[in-house]
């Protein structure tokens, strides 16, 4: 008997059970957004009786971006001060993949926070979408909340904004605000889409106020929110479709 080298046939499935399994609504409701063209399928505009690859197609539902590949993992973490951004430490220091007991897919974090910084990270094993939240040139603004030395002077925001000479270059803030003052320190926001290392540290340094805590609090659309330090969530649809508006997808 010959042997049967034909590759497997992709996994389709019709368009309105691929919606519903993602979490869009019921059947019903998923056939109702298709007839009225409310969905696109690799560019096109979506009929009943389509069928597609979850695993493959690009679906876009009101215009935001629709992942129905199963394989996909996009988590929120909460790195506690102290550990080290990488999945495993050569040294034994204790570092991200301590903190995923329960995740089965092999994910990686996006971007880094030095060990001695907490917040918010996002792991996942979503390449591209990694790619472009990291590459300088998608401008994915990030969040941080800082207590620095303080009395704070009155000039430091204007001077942030307008840019800081580093040895490295000029670099400068998106928006900066005081949040508090605390006797001889003040609490800080500023959000910057910079991602030299160590930028927000380095550009509170030069203007008189040295970090003593840092927290990133949002990265573009994701907020940190209440998420407890060491904890990890599985980011919503609407959050996965918020960040491939930030880069443009």
């Amino acid at each position: 008997m010959p042997r049967d080298d034909t590759p497997d046939a992709p996994a389709v499935e019709r368009l309105q059970k691929v919606l519903a399994a993602a979490g869009v609504g019921s059947r019903r409701a998923c056939e109702d957004l298709i007839f009225r063209r409310r969905v696109t399928v690799d560019g096109r505009v979506a009929q009943l009786g389509d069928k597609v690859d979850p695993a493959t197609a690009v679906i876009y539902v009101d215009g935001e971006r629709l992942v129905t590949d199963t394989r996909l993992v996009y988590l929120a973490m909460n790195k506690p001060r102290g550990v080290v951004s990488t999945m495993a430490d050569e040294k034994d220091r204790t570092a991200l993949a301590d903190f995923l007991g329960r995740v089965e897919e092999r994910v990686y974090h996006v971007g880094r926070l030095d060990a001695d910084s907490e917040g918010l990270l996002l792991l996942t094993n979503d390449g591209t979408l990694a790619h472009r939240l990291m590459h300088p040139s998608y401008g994915v603004p990030k969040t941080y909340l800082c207590e620095v030395a303080g009395p704070l002077r009155r000039d430091v925001g204007r001077r942030l904004k307008a840019g800081v000479e580093l040895s490295d270059g000029v670099a400068r803030v998106d928006e900066f605000r005081l949040v508090d003052t605390l006797g001889r320190t003040a609490q800080v926001e500023l959000t910057l889409h910079e991602g030299r290392k160590h930028i927000v540290r380095r550009l509170l340094a030069e203007v008189g106020h040295p970090v003593s805590r840092l927290i990133r609090t949002a990265i573009g659309p994701i907020r940190l929110g209440d998420l407890r330090p060491g904890r990890n969530r599985q980011l919503t649809n609407a959050e996965i479709a918020a960040l491939f508006k930030a880069i443009g997808g």
